[in-house]
């Protein structure tokens, strides 16, 4: 029997503190893209709003200023970037679809430079220093997977990763990577409290969506304090089978850089049948708000 060659593509993330400076932040962005190349990433995946400070902790109608069209200069920058290192470059930009409408953007771009994945972000979170409905509309692009030169990946953001469904939907879609921009982080009241266990939830979410998908799944979160958030870090990946491939820091800025084996996929589904064993028959309530009896 002829063994199976090994598929393997190197994937990094990028954690990074921003300023209040657009460019400088895009150009270190961009710069963080290029070291990866220089590592032998084939995918590199930045965090959420990359270019910006996180702009939800209060509603501020200047910083609608920090939106931008797609294309436009982020975006562009990417794509130059992308289309330089032959890699595939991902990462959400705050996007200015029209007056008043603005979107949590991912877009995709592959090795050389043509965009091939766009994903607004669908879920919408409206929770203390996290006021997202005041800036974003809900996504209205369903769950969309960008086919690369590396691999499929389906790309949401932040919120997104808690919700299996979308996990799911990305799966079906064909995705082999799971990949989360995230801004995620502690308040100074809820850290000593409930710090661990909203780190581990995350975590143990994320791990969940690798192992009944069968997938491999990174996160980029940001890094530093940014008002009252203190963002935690420790961007990850994991593999089909939920283990931990690496773990960046909660303080430091750094770069996730993992070796995926896309055949382990198959492996791991054939052992695992999850895909095998639904009963596509019996889900039609989970399209209800909720079931009541």
């Amino acid at each position: 029997m002829t063994a199976t060659k090994a598929r393997t593509v190197r994937l990094a993330m990028v954690q990074m503190t921003c300023s209040e400076n657009q460019k400088e932040n895009t150009d270190k962005a961009i710069d963080r893209v290029r070291q990866a190349a220089s590592q032998g990433a084939n995918i590199v995946c930045l965090q959420e709003l990359f270019n910006a400070p996180y702009p939800c902790q209060s509603e501020e109608h200047f910083r609608f200023e920090w939106a931008e069209t797609i294309p436009g200069p982020t975006s562009q920058a990417m794509s130059d970037v992308a289309r330089d290192c032959s890699v595939v470059v991902t990462g959400s930009i705050f996007e200015r679809r029209a007056h008043g409408l603005y979107h949590n953007t991912a877009v995709v771009f592959d090795a050389d430079g043509a965009q091939v994945g766009f994903y607004r972000k669908m879920h919408i979170p409206d929770d203390p220093l996290y006021y997202e409905k005041f800036y974003f509309t809900p996504g209205d692009t369903g769950f969309t997977v960008a086919k690369t030169r590396f691999g499929v990946l389906g790309v949401g953001v932040c919120w997104d990763q808690w919700y299996p469904e979308a996990a799911r939907l990305f799966a079906l879609k064909g995705a082999e990577i799971l990949l989360y921009p995230t801004a995620i982080g502690w308040s100074a009241p809820d850290k000593p409290v409930f710090g661990k266990s909203q780190h581990e939830a995350w975590e143990t979410m994320m791990r969940s969506h690798a192992i009944a998908n069968g997938v491999f799944v990174g996160a980029a979160n940001r890094v530093g304090v940014e008002d009252s958030i203190e963002f935690w870090g420790a961007s990850f990946a994991f593999d089909p089978a939920g283990n931990l491939l690496h773990r960046a820091s909660h303080s430091h800025e750094e770069m996730v850089i993992v070796d995926c084996n896309l055949n382990k996929i198959n492996t791991q589904r054939t052992y695992w049948p999850f895909m095998r064993d639904r009963r596509i028959d019996a889900y039609s309530d989970l399209t209800k708000r909720w079931i009541d009896e």
